[in-house]
């Protein structure tokens, strides 16, 4: 009795399976490719010629002579596009109290001198641990200590900072912000 219903679910089955997840899927893929290439591809960042990064991905940069991103959520390294995803702590999570405590302590001693209230984004994470932009607010936070690491003038920085910064989409969504390896990597140039 089942015989004869079989025959059509398999066909169909099969028929559903080349459209949904063959046919489908490569006419999206040719379809952004072709209208959208560089983001297609990744977004991706060159520097002669070499890919050094995504524009869609924050990195990890450490060294006092770079600008430092917005923390990473994703485990277990950081900035891995796989384990995209926040850490989900609330404001009153004493672990996030602790987390953004250790993350202002590490800015202050990386720039000793500097008093300026730590802007927020250098100390929390973003929602998808992805983030690769930064404020204003915090680019200029780090210029004296990039300059001083660098051996530049902190007004060639601040005006690498002010090149470098995108205003809202269309003049309306979002906040100004910076991408953290386009200004590094115009950084490099400079010294």
């Amino acid at each position: 009795m089942t015989t004869p219903l079989l025959r059509p679910a398999l066909v169909l089955f099969t028929a559903l399976t080349l459209v949904t997840g063959v046919l489908y899927p490569l006419a999206v893929t040719g379809v952004a490719q072709s209208v959208f290439p560089a983001q297609a591809a990744g977004s991706l960042v060159l520097r002669d010629g070499k890919p050094v990064g995504s524009a869609l991905i924050g990195q990890a940069f450490s060294d006092p002579k770079h600008f430092w991103g917005r923390p990473s959520a994703t485990a277990p390294m950081a900035y891995n596009a796989s384990a995209s995803g926040g850490a989900n702590q609330g404001p009153l999570n004493p672990a996030l109290a602790d987390a953004v405590k250790g993350r202002i302590e590490a800015l202050r001693a990386a720039d000793r001198g500097n008093t300026a209230p730590v802007p927020v984004d250098l100390v929390t994470a973003s929602a998808s641990g992805l983030d690769p932009h930064i404020s204003p607010a915090a680019a200029h936070y780090q210029a004296a200590r990039v300059a001083r690491a660098r051996g530049l003038p902190v007004d060639q920085v601040e005006r690498l900072i002010a090149s470098n910064t995108e205003g809202a989409l269309w003049g309306l969504l979002g906040e100004p912000r910076i991408n953290v390896l386009a200004l590094n990597l115009a950084l490099d140039p400079a010294k």
